[in-house]
């Protein structure tokens, strides 16, 4: 069995389509075509059914999916034997966050890293969506809820806590609720709830059974922006709006808690680069804990 053709199936398998593939390898359709087929005939088993909108598994598929994903993490684990740990990191680890998350705390604290290490390139995406980490969109992602499924690799990082907020200015002028009566006669900002890429982050309704948002933003940093714009009341990270002296809490519904977690797949453990990102950023959290509570 050769190896290479092993490494294309995993990314068939990942990209749900051979143009994906080839696209993410940099080779032609045809030559990811020929080296699935050569790998088909090797194992004497068909792993893929063609359709019109790509590439789906058959069962074999799904379980040589298992045996390859093992072979590649051996492959991992052996290449950073051989590297040895004296030397330098180096290469690309992609970090998949919610934008809040991402670029509220993650961003200014990354690039001390990427000093420190010069052969270290970091890519931060921190976009209000889910990673996912079998197809390797993301080296690691953080995450408000802990896998349940699949090879990951989970930490808890932190509690955090999101709560009603309003600008100084907008309270000048219309005033604040003191109940959850009052929250309804005024204008609200939030999520668009068919955007909402985890459940728990639909959280309107723990607030106030009735919220109905004037003004929704697919993201979290989009909504603070708006509510120091007077746009309304909103719920926002209090990490973040404890920050911004122009905000203010309302007390009308008490805060709610949710976490986040550091997550990768399980072949990328032996991957150097990941550990010591994964390192930086949990020990970044913990020196900042205050900040959460």
């Amino acid at each position: 069995m050769n190896w290479d053709d092993v490494r294309i199936f995993l990314a068939v398998a990942r990209a749900g389509q051979i143009l994906g593939a080839a696209r993410r390898l940099d080779l032609n359709h045809a030559t990811v075509s020929r080296r699935v087929a050569a790998l088909e005939a090797a194992l004497g088993a068909k792993l893929f059914r063609r359709l019109t909108t790509g590439s789906e598994m058959t069962p074999a598929g799904e379980r040589f999916l298992e045996i390859a994903e093992r072979m590649e993490a051996d492959m991992i684990a052996a290449r950073g034997a051989i590297a040895g740990e004296d030397s330098d990191v180096s290469g690309t680890v992609r970090i998949g966050a919610p934008d809040g998350f991402g670029v509220a705390f993650l961003a200014p604290r990354l690039g001390a890293l990427t000093a420190q290490h010069r052969g270290l390139k970091i890519q931060l995406v921190p976009v209000p969506r889910s990673f996912s980490l079998s197809r390797r969109e993301a080296d690691i992602a953080i995450t408000t809820e802990r896998p349940e499924e699949g090879r990951l690799v989970a930490q808890k990082l932190v509690d955090y806590s999101l709560g009603l907020f309003a600008s100084r200015d907008y309270a000048a002028v219309h005033g604040l609720p003191e109940t959850l009566a009052q929250l309804a006669q005024h204008r609200l900002v939030g999520y668009v709830p068919d955007l909402v890429a985890s459940p728990s982050l639909s959280y309107a309704q723990e607030f106030s059974p009735g919220w109905e948002s004037a003004f929704e933003i697919s993201s979290a940093l989009g909504q603070v922006e708006a509510v120091r714009a007077d746009a309304g009341i909103g719920i926002l990270h209090a990490f973040i709006a404890r920050s911004m002296p122009d905000l203010i809490a309302v007390t009308a519904a008490k805060p709610i808690r949710r976490a986040y977690w550091l997550v990768y797949h399980e072949s990328v453990r032996p991957l150097r680069r990941v550990q010591i990102v994964a390192a930086h950023i949990i020990a970044e959290v913990e020196r900042e804990r205050s900040l959460f509570q």
